[in-house]
């Protein structure tokens, strides 16, 4: 049961991951009024926050063992 906890745990965290990367992204994906200004602080603050959460996902590894099933 120890194991099936741990890829469950794994699975969650992955998948939590990879919504928030995906939420910054979109949220910088959006248009912006002036598109030759350089780049905002918000931008920048988005992109480090898109290069946290995929160090994260990296750290992560991969699956602990595979699901049963």
């Amino acid at each position: 049961m120890g194991v099936e906890r741990a890829v469950t745990r794994w699975n969650v965290q992955q998948q939590m991951l990879l919504y928030e990367i995906a939420a910054l992204e979109a949220k910088l994906q959006l248009p912006h009024a002036n598109t030759q200004q350089p780049e905002s602080e918000a931008q920048a603050t988005i992109k480090r926050q898109i290069a946290e959460a995929r160090e994260k996902l990296r750290l992560a590894g991969s699956c602990p063992k595979a699901m049963m099933g």
